[in-house]
């Protein structure tokens, strides 16, 4: 049947005009998500190292993979949320080593049991993280300093008290007390699912993902974090409780350095005093490669868990392939700058579309 002169071009497509609307919002929708380029590296980089490297993909290996992508990601997710939140915290990785130390020295010397160690270095964890939100808020001073602070006591500490209460740079092994076969097995177990084996470390780190994620999209805090990493003195006028929220954060930030400081006490028995250092900025480059911005105001959970994911798989697949491992800070600096002018070029291109 051929077009009436009164029908529209929509209407002889058999498309109404809010049929063409919604068809066009997709790609802007697509557009202005923050981790569409980290998303579109992961692709590329697991099509890369698919050709590559003998056996990337055979299921062994991809538990190894999410093994290492699980052991950024549990701290990349709260380090990512801060980002938003307009702030970064040079402490992190450290404060990982100091949770287990806490725990461990605290139940050893205390000849206690594993989950009373467990317990109180979660206190002192959170009081760290509180801390640095609180110093943060009442002074002003930007979070480097703060934050840098906080890592260089950090680290002394470390060293100087686990020399003090063990008498040399590691703590004992606390293997032989009673509760740690089970807090063993919630956090560094194994699972296996179809004859392959998976750390338990995957488990939590979805599990923060997805809380992260629904904070983040479905709650109020959620619109805080937004809010004050764009531009917090506008947050702070309409209401918006600024010091609450970016303490918060921080304590957010513990609460990961926590749960990954148990699985590297529980996985090894002992800790060393000096682990830990470098590692804030391995976190921080996961979520700015995931899409948070340095400025904060922009970045999604998920996206800091496909930054982990990249890192993972780069740092595995260069060993699958055999080759130097020397160049692994080569290639995650290339990914870092690559995906940063790529997020970078997404969102002027949300922009521009909007």
């Amino acid at each position: 049947m051929s077009a009436t002169l009164d029908q529209t071009p929509e209407e002889t497509l058999g498309e109404t005009p809010e049929e063409r609307i919604l068809q066009t919002s997709v790609p802007r929708k697509l557009l202005s998500r923050p981790e569409l380029g980290s998303v579109v590296g992961a692709v590329a980089v697991f099509l890369f190292f698919a050709v590559a490297a003998d056996g990337f993909l055979r299921a062994p290996s991809i538990s190894t993979v999410l093994y290492a992508s699980s052991t950024i990601g549990i701290m990349a997710v709260p380090v990512a949320l801060l980002m938003i939140g307009g702030e970064f915290d040079l402490s992190a990785g450290v404060l990982v080593t100091s949770s287990a130390l806490v725990s461990s020295m605290f139940s050893y010397q205390m000849t206690a049991n594993t989950w009373v160690g467990v317990g109180v270095s979660l206190l002192v964890t959170l009081a760290v993280g509180a801390f640095n939100g609180y110093v943060l808020t009442r002074t002003r001073l930007p979070s480097f300093i703060v934050t840098l602070g906080t890592f260089l006591m950090l680290t002394g500490a470390n060293l100087g008290l686990t020399k003090l209460v063990d008498g040399t740079v590691s703590t004992k092994t606390v293997a032989d007390m009673e509760g740690f076969a089970s807090a063993r097995a919630v956090f560094a177990s194994t699972v296996t699912v179809g004859g392959v084996d998976f750390k338990i470390t995957i488990l939590w780190w979805l599990a923060l993902v997805a809380m992260a994620s629904w904070i983040l999209l479905r709650t109020r805090t959620g619109n805080w974090i937004f809010a004050v990493g764009g531009n917090q003195d506008a947050a702070r006028a309409v209401g918006v409780p600024v010091a609450r929220t970016k303490i918060g954060l921080y304590m957010g930030v513990a609460f990961g350095a926590w749960i990954s400081g148990q699985h590297l006490l529980f996985s090894y028995d002992a800790v060393q005093s000096g682990e830990g250092v470098g590692n804030e900025l391995i976190y921080i480059i996961a979520a700015v490669i995931g899409g948070c911005l340095i400025t904060g105001g922009h970045g999604s959970a998920v996206g800091s868990a496909v930054g982990a994911l990249l890192f993972g798989m780069t740092s595995k697949g260069i060993v699958f392939a055999e080759w130097n491992p020397d160049w692994f800070k080569f290639f995650l600096g290339a990914m870092l700058l690559l995906a940063t002018l790529l997020n970078t070029w997404v969102r002027k291109r949300a922009e521009a579309t909007a």
